[in-house]
């Protein structure tokens, strides 16, 4: 492969359902390495399976790709000079390669119906199509030319595989593992076009990366089994010396490290395995994603950027283009990485943190407005600032921030009664009356005022800064107290310390 070929790369998903956090992955890394090297990044939809095709599933794959950030530089949306971009209307090219392979002796056609494979199958538990047996099923390597002739002119249904050599090693370079090789005897002969005329995997994998120019293949550890496969296809339809590098990711495991992560384990552990909302054209169910769940697309993209790979340094926070400079496939790990849902929760934190108001403004709106609350934007945008640290999930920003936007409904008084006293009540009515004469209401004068008259009254801080934030807030949490005050203002302030007083003394 020359030095001089251009970079390019393709995400190369089957339109049947959600898009699992591995299938991003492999979305993100193959991004990272084309933009790296000023290459394109393309994406194929590979819907030759028509059977397992689901409708509106292209346009989410879409969709997830824009909220990740990872955009294509051809797709079926944006088109280009190597389309079409959807296997499916390539039909016509396919079995051509299928016929150019049975005629120098690398393929051949196989009559078998499903009903006689189900047989072999309860036959033999472990059948599998190959050199052991091919010459006992119906197929044109156990047929005389004449007899498959005849069945081809009738239009006897029949699918063409690839004949896998005997005796052979098929080996290659993995960008990630090594030489890797693999003993040809154990490889069955796949199906390369199906009856229907419809290539398999197999087929359209390697005519669609010949005809789209693709340098390097980045895609999961699942596929492992699937190269001898494919490199054997390489060779015999002659683009040998144009073959892809390969890379075959690692696999994304349970929390346990027991197995690969699966929709299942989400659904049991409770959390999500997909990047969006899924919802179930049959059965209307509706498998919830990381977007709905709260998660920022920064954090998402960080969180899969580093499940099987790491620069060399303790940094675990990236963006986007901090990804793309560092990216190198030498550090991507070879064994599988464990999904840890606290710590993809932890990215979000930090990159909440790192957001600018403004830009989480639009997603507090939302949720303000789920709850029925109308309020000014500079307001806030303050109060935002004030909670921001606290919030794992924008969602979060109402279990934190509501006291902002309306009185507390009820008071944590399992803290503040059995200490509560006729002293502490004529305490705050005192310093009540004192904020009536504010005409500046800022943090930083009300502080000392409030810490220098409990100094004066003989009591503890902490016996009246606590009820005092409670009366605000209504239980043991938020920011610092003085903030919510000086947010609040001074009205609503001492209108909720009277509230409050009524239930403490009741």
């Amino acid at each position: 492969m020359s030095s001089e070929r251009k970079v390019r790369v393709r995400f190369a998903p089957s339109p049947t359902g959600g898009l699992h956090l591995g299938g991003v992955r492999t979305a993100l890394f193959n991004f990272l390495y084309a933009r790296q090297h000023q290459g394109d990044f393309i994406l194929r939809v590979e819907d030759t399976d028509q059977t397992r095709f689901v409708p509106g599933a292209e346009e989410y794959i879409n969709e997830c790709l824009a909220w990740c950030g990872l955009t294509p530089d051809e797709s079926p949306l944006k088109g280009g000079e190597y389309g079409p971009y959807r296997q499916s209307e390539r039909k016509p090219s396919y079995r051509k390669y299928a016929e150019q392979l049975i005629e120098h002796g690398y393929a051949y056609y196989a009559f078998d119906t499903a009903e006689e494979l189900d047989e072999q199958r309860k036959l033999q538990p472990n059948f599998r199509y190959s050199h052991e047996n091919r010459l006992q099923l119906r197929n044109s390597l156990s047929l005389s030319e004449a007899e498959t002739q005849q069945l081809l002119d009738a239009g006897t249904p029949h699918t063409i595989r690839i004949k896998i050599p005997t005796d052979e090693t098929v080996s290659f370079t993995d960008m990630i593992r090594g030489k890797v090789a693999f003993d040809t005897n154990l490889v069955d002969d796949k199906v390369l076009l199906k009856a229907d005329g419809m290539p398999t995997y197999h087929l359209a994998v390697v005519v669609d990366d010949k005809a789209m120019e693709i340098s390097h293949v980045f895609r999961g550890e699942e596929w492992l089994p699937s190269a001898p496969i494919h490199i054997l296809l390489w060779e015999y339809l002659g683009w040998g010396d144009s073959m892809p590098g390969w890379a075959h990711l690692p696999l994304i495991l349970k929390p346990d490290g027991n197995g690969k992560l699966s929709k299942r384990d989400g659904d049991r552990l409770g959390f999500p395995v997909y990047a969006m909302n899924w919802t179930d054209a049959k059965s209307g169910d509706t498998t919830k994603g990381f977007r709905e769940m709260g998660f920022l697309p920064e954090a998402f993209v960080n969180m899969l950027g580093v499940l099987g790979w790491n620069d060399g340094t303790e940094q675990e926070l990236f963006s986007l283009d901090e990804l793309i400079q560092k990216f190198g496939v030498d550090r991507i790990s070879k064994a599988g990485a464990k999904f840890d849902f606290e710590k993809a929760k932890w990215f979000n934190h930090e990159w909440i943190k790192r957001s600018s108001t403004e830009s989480l403004l639009p997603k507090i709106k939302t949720v303000l407005e789920h709850h029925q609350v109308d309020a000014d934007e500079a307001y806030v945008s303050r109060v935002l600032d004030a909670v921001k640290e606290r919030l794992t999930f924008v969602e979060d920003f109402w279990s934190q921030a509501s006291f902002f936007f309306l009185q507390p409904a009820e008071y944590d008084l399992n803290a503040v009664k059995p200490k509560w006293s006729a002293e502490k009540t004529a305490f705050f009515e005192g310093v009540n009356q004192s904020f009536e004469g504010f005409d500046t209401w800022k943090a930083a004068e009300l502080e000392p005022f409030f810490k220098d008259a409990i100094q004066a009254s003989g009591m503890k801080m902490g016996e009246l800064m606590m009820p005092f934030r409670i009366m605000l807030v209504g239980g043991k949490f938020g920011p610092d107290v003085f903030q919510i005050v000086e947010l609040l203002g001074k009205n609503e302030v001492i209108a909720r310390v009277k509230k409050a007083l009524k239930e403490f003394d009741a």
